[in-house]
């Protein structure tokens, strides 16, 4: 046997991790990998517990948990004995059946079974219709800022990801001027996320309208992630980009993550909006059900108690996770208006976050929004997102899906931190 010295076996194995590779480029863009940087700068030493507003998962709060009655769905579906065994590769039949019918309580038309594909979560819903739609030299237009998940999976699928801006100024709306310069022959959709992971905002009728008309005159599809659907705790209601989708056809992607606080159990969905038959004449429904043939399903109970989850959650459990995410958010943005150094354009109306404007004039000592979120880690055990892993260089995304006292706490550190950086006026 060789050993490892001269004259040892030539193993050829490639390096896919290896620095400037797409794997390893992909991976560093994750929010688990930029806040893994972040948490890493925390002070071992300190005695303060460390608040997290960094993440899109409130479970950690005691107040954000699911409903009753999807434990019971989830324990009567593994002691029903059915769901044991793999499942069909597009879902159960029934969870297929309830999440057609549940989406379609706020369309025009009805669903039906065979328009809804169950993945492990939004998460690979993205990956599956990023991967369907990828062919060579095209290229997807991508929200600024936006999930960089979609920027991971089109780098991976070697898809040229073009950016439009949401403006601040008009409650972070899509640029459509914009998005019309960015489009040609060789673009294949659109994403927008509504109500907006990271910015709080929900969008009006009138700007989903836009929107449409706007994608039907460049021959390009939309990619709706409503994972946030209903979240809007503002003026303006949640309405899915369904709604339009006799004008231009529409992906639609979402979960029970965020509405029934389960992210854990991995259970989302990709649904075909498609009522003048375009995408189905392509055969994207053909090429979904493929590419699905060769990835993981969703766990099977998961599936199986979805029919229950939807039927018996009650009305009084999502007003009341409203109202916690309502008052969250005017305490938040209350807060911030106090704190000299960052500034809050618009006060968030839906989903759990709100995106936040650093003014490093004001503060001494800050290279960038990467350097404000490690330092601010490391002297007050505070935990936010920088925006640079959203395309927003010096920005910074807050959850505030937390309890009041957490949320009150992490804010008057952050204001301690600012106060303590504070550039003295000349």
């Amino acid at each position: 046997m060789e050993g490892n010295g001269a004259g040892a076996t030539r193993w050829h194995i490639s390096r896919p991790s290896a620095p400037g590779g797409p794997l390893a480029d992909a991976g560093s863009m994750s929010i688990r990998a930029v806040l893994g940087r972040v948490f890493s700068s925390v002070d071992a030493s300190s005695a303060r517990p460390v608040l997290s507003l960094g993440s899109g998962d409130p479970t950690a709060c005691a107040s954000f948990g699911p409903p009753p009655e999807a434990d019971d769905a989830v324990v009567d579906a593994l002691r029903s004995g059915k769901y044991n065994g793999y499942s069909p590769t597009v879902g159960v039949l029934p969870a297929r059946r309830a999440v057609a019918e549940y989406l379609s309580r706020d369309l025009p038309y009805q669903l039906s079974p065979d328009d809804i594909y169950l993945t492990s979560g939004c998460c690979q819903a993205i990956e599956v219709m990023i991967s369907v739609l990828a062919r060579p030299g095209s290229n997807i237009l991508l929200p600024k800022p936006g999930f960089p998940l979609y920027e991971s999976r089109t780098m991976f699928s070697n898809l040229e990801a073009r950016h439009f801006n949401l403006i601040p100024e008009q409650g972070w709306e899509a640029d459509l001027e914009a998005v019309e310069a960015l489009a040609d022959e060789n673009t294949i959709a659109m994403v927008i996320i509504n109500p907006s992971n990271p910015c709080g905002s929900v969008y009006s009728h009138d700007h989903l309208a836009k929107i449409a008309e706007t994608a039907r005159k460049l021959g390009i599809i939309i990619i709706a992630d409503e994972v946030y659907d209903h979240l809007s705790f503002g003026n303006k209601p949640f309405i899915p980009m369904g709604v339009f989708a006799d004008i231009v056809p529409v992906i639609t992607m979402g979960s029970i993550s965020k509405r029934w606080l389960v992210p854990g159990w991995r259970l989302g969905w990709i649904a075909t909006c498609d009522p003048n038959g375009i995408l189905k004449e392509a055969k994207v429904d053909k090429s979904i059900e493929s590419y699905i043939n060769i990835t993981n399903d969703p766990a099977t109970f998961i599936q199986g108690a979805v029919p229950q989850i939807i039927a018996n959650t009650k009305e009084d459990y999502f007003n009341k996770i409203l109202n916690l995410l309502r008052n969250s958010a005017d305490l938040c943005y209350g807060k911030i208006q106090e704190i000299r150094g960052i500034t809050c354009p618009h006060k968030p109306e839906g989903s759990m976050f709100v995106m936040v404007k650093l003014d490093l004039s004001c503060l001494d000592g800050m290279q960038d929004d990467l350097d404000f979120c490690c330092k601010l880690a490391k002297e007050e055990s505070v935990i936010v997102l920088p925006g640079s892993a959203l395309g927003m260089k010096d920005w910074i995304r807050i959850t505030f899906a937390s309890d009041v006292p957490t949320l009150e706490n992490a804010l008057e550190r952050i204001k301690s931190f600012c106060q303590r950086h504070a550039k003295v006026e000349a």
